[in-house]
């Protein structure tokens, strides 16, 4: 069959929607955030072709696999095996980096093996993660991590007095224990008068079982000196309490380039073989770019079959505006759209067809100039007999498109239809959000913001920045430009590092679980829950589904998970409170018919209305819907949000509380939105503004720059390639500057 045919999906905010997504062409997805785009594509299509997939392997193999529950949806007919490229970062952690994610540093372990000189021995040996190839010293990190004694300890307190100055290692908490109850140390004696050899053993003990310990001191336990203990639980292992604890762990940990191996991870011996003059890590620490030159002078027969295909992939990541990345980079330091375009690189080269591509806005964080090429790798999936769905709000991606499903009318509970389908000429004739937004036209701002106090960035340098000066405008919107790798972020973040008054409101998730929920981040969850316990006379904590309100079935989780052995873990909806989470006596509470569970379950719009008379609610709440997110329900958890929804949270708060005189520095903060949610975010920025506080957006979309008072373009290519202040000033005078790649486009943009 030659369509994709979807009945009756109604996977969260959709309405019953039934269509024909046309095989073996580019249908682009659109509609303003929240209208049920990605519950569509991602959490209907893509799921049940994974779902589907994983049914077909083994019970040990699809233990192995995430796991996928039905999506709620009738059927879906001639659904192909889904390939999804998604924005979620590489992650990893610091043995993670582009050329291993990429498998291109297999090709290069392989070349410096076959033709690097003295020969120091096979492949396996360049690794840095192999302990044949590691620095000794620094385990293949390439960085030595000390522990500052004086922020971990405080030596003028005792054990009983919380000496150790770390979160879980309070005297009583389950390690804070493990020194008190050893009979080692005398507990009330401040650490400064300990001898030398009391505080060795306090520190420095390696595992020992001791020999005649305390009744209190547990049967199995070995007692373990405190830095040992520290490296091994905060420093040796990525997990979750490295997460948790992090602000704590870079107050106390030191971390400095590996002396040794001068941060190039591997032994001396290794970093001996070398191919014209560059050991193999010389080479990794050169920007995309650099290595292809690097490799088309190497002149060797016998390594042909090496650089050939070395040569391709390289030049892959360089067309796709990768260039000023290099393959030693470290994979949790890229951003979404970055790791995005390197997942995109995999399937480039691939035999497979008829394939169904899912693409999550495959635009974000790219300068429009790197738009054009991600169209023609996207473009070139489709031609090899592949059919490619795109999520997407980008003008320049949706004009490609063969078909268009535009999603809306609005969003959250006034989303989930299905509000047009057709050409993109028959879009821009409809009535919809979408086809207005796209046939507006754009001036740049007719009379900027004036300012006569200023913020200098005095001789900045930092990565591809060498010396470079400018100035900011206070109190106005400062917009930074350039394409992906020009040096915008560099230049900001090293310009302002030494300033008490920037905020940065960043898209990186908070260190949440699926308890925490919008109120709770937002501090109103409590407020909520005294209105309830006044509203009913019912204990405050009975509304709180992590204490004495959860359900005993399930614990306040809402879902029943039964390990199967050999079978994938079975989920299913709590029997008892229906995925409420809450105990069947606090559901029974209601305050105008609401249950506490009915309220989680409000958008932020409809519980504005509901709180009223509440002040503090509706002052977080209304921040939120400003920002253009009155469609998330307030017990929507945060680990569900998207990089562009996590920002717009983070700047609500700021917006509800007030702040003054600050500079808010922002990360494309257009990330996610819809060409008509752009002016909501806009009137944020005013109402900074406003309060005397100045606004640096680092941002690529056009419309964002037409509202700047004052444009900073960095350019002109990226690595080192950029790097240079190409204009400062008003944004008018851009438009004049023909070095300039962000110029060419905004003409064109305004001149449309």
């Amino acid at each position: 069959m030659s369509v994709i045919k979807v009945h009756g999906a109604r996977q969260n905010n959709l309405k019953d929607i039934s269509l024909e997504i046309p095989k073996h062409q580019l249908t682009v997805f659109t509609g303003r955030s929240g209208s049920g785009k990605s519950s569509l594509v991602f959490n209907t299509l893509a799921a049940e072709s994974e779902r589907l997939l994983n049914e077909s392997y083994s019970t040990y193999i699809q233990n192995q696999l995430v796991q996928y529950a039905k999506p709620d949806v009738d059927a879906i007919e001639h659904l192909p095996v889904a390939m999804i490229i998604n924005q979620k970062r590489l992650g990893g952690n610091s043995r993670s980096t582009v050329g291993t994610i990429s498998d291109i540093y297999a090709s290069v372990r392989l070349l410096w093996s076959r033709i690097g000189e003295p020969f120091v021995g096979y492949s396996d040996i360049f690794s840095f993660n192999n302990p044949k190839g590691m620095c000794p010293t620094c385990s293949g990190l390439g960085y030595v991590e000390d522990i500052d004694l004086n922020e971990l300890l405080d030596f003028d307190k005792s054990l009983n007095e919380d000496a150790i100055k770390f979160p879980s290692f309070r005297p009583d908490s389950w390690r804070g224990k493990r020194y008190l109850y050893t009979g080692l140390f005398d507990n009330d004696k401040k650490l400064k008068d300990y001898t030398e050899d009391e505080l060795n053993t306090f520190l420095y003990t390696e595992p020992t079982k001791l020999s005649n310990p305390p009744e209190n001191w547990p049967r199995t336990a070995k007692f373990e000196g405190l830095v040992h203990r520290f490296r091994r639980s905060f420093l040796l292992n990525d997990n979750f309490e490295k997460q948790r604890f992090k602000q704590d762990i870079d107050r106390v940990v030191t971390s400095r380039h590996c002396p040794d191996c001068d941060g190039k991870r591997l032994n001396q011996d290794v970093l001996s073989c070398k191919i014209n003059g560059y050991d193999i890590a010389d080479f990794t620490n050169l920007s995309i770019d650099d290595a292809i030159e690097f490799l088309q002078q190497l002149n060797s027969d016998k390594a042909q079959f090496i650089i050939n295909p070395l040569l391709a992939q390289l030049k892959a990541l360089s067309y796709i505006g990768l260039n000023y990345l290099t393959l030693g980079r470290e994979t949790p330091t890229l951003s979404g759209g970055e790791s995005q375009r390197i997942k995109l690189i995999r399937h480039l080269n691939s035999p497979l067809s008829d394939l169904v591509y899912i693409i999550d806005e495959p635009s974000v964080g790219l300068h429009p100039d790197d738009i054009q090429r991600i169209n023609e790798i996207i473009q070139s999936l489709k031609d090899k007999g592949n059919t490619v769905l795109v999520v997407e709000h980008d003008p320049d991606v949706i004009k490609h498109a063969d078909h268009i499903i535009d999603l809306g009318p609005y969003a959250g509970t006034h989303g989930g239809e299905i509000t047009f389908t057709g050409t993109y000429q028959e879009l821009l004739k409809s009535e919809t959000s979408t086809g207005q937004a796209l046939r507006r036209t754009h001036q740049l701002k007719a009379q900027p913001r004036q300012s006569d106090d200023w913020i200098n960035l005095n001789h900045i340098s930092r990565n591809n920045i060498n010396d470079v000066s400018v100035k900011l405008r206070k109190e106005v919107l400062n917009v930074i430009t350039g394409v992906a790798g020009s040096g915008k972020s560099s230049l900001i973040s090293a310009g302002l590092k030494n300033q008490s008054d920037v905020i940065y409101v960043d898209q990186k998730g908070v260190h949440a679980s699926n308890r925490s929920n919008l109120l709770t981040y937002l501090n109103i969850f409590d407020e909520v829950r005294t209105f309830f316990s006044k509203q009913t006379g019912l204990k405050k904590s009975l509304f709180s589904y992590n204490s004495a309100g959860a359900c005993p079935e399930c614990h306040g989780k809402g879902v029943i998970k039964t390990e199967l052995a050999f079978m994938p873990d079975f989920t299913q909806v709590c029997d008892v409170c229906h995925g409420t989470r809450y105990k069947p006596e606090v559901l029974e509470a209601k305050v105008d018919d609401y249950s506490i569970a009915d309220i989680l379950a409000l958008t932020v719009e409809e519980a504005i209305d509901f709180f009223e008379e509440q002040e503090t609610v509706v002052t977080a709440l209304r921040a939120l819907a400003e920002t253009g997110l009155g469609y998330m329900a307030l017990g929507q958890s945060m680990d569900t949000l998207s990089g562009g929804e996590m920002q717009r949270v983070k700047l609500s708060k700021y917006l509800a509380h007030r702040v003054s005189d600050q500079i808010f520095v922002f990360d494309e903060p257009t990330t996610g939105l819809h060409e008509d949610d752009i002016p909501l975010l806009v009137e944020c920025f005013n109402k900074l503004i406003n309060d005397n506080n100045t606004v640096v957006l680092i941002e690529h979309n056009l419309t964002m720059m037409t509202e700047a008072d004052w444009i900073v373009d960095i350019g002109p290519y990226a690595g080192a390639s950029g790097g240079q202040l190409l204009y400062e000033g008003e944004p008018q005078g851009l438009l004049d500057v023909e070095e300039s790649v962000t110029a060419k486009h905004l003409r064109r943009y305004v001149e449309a």
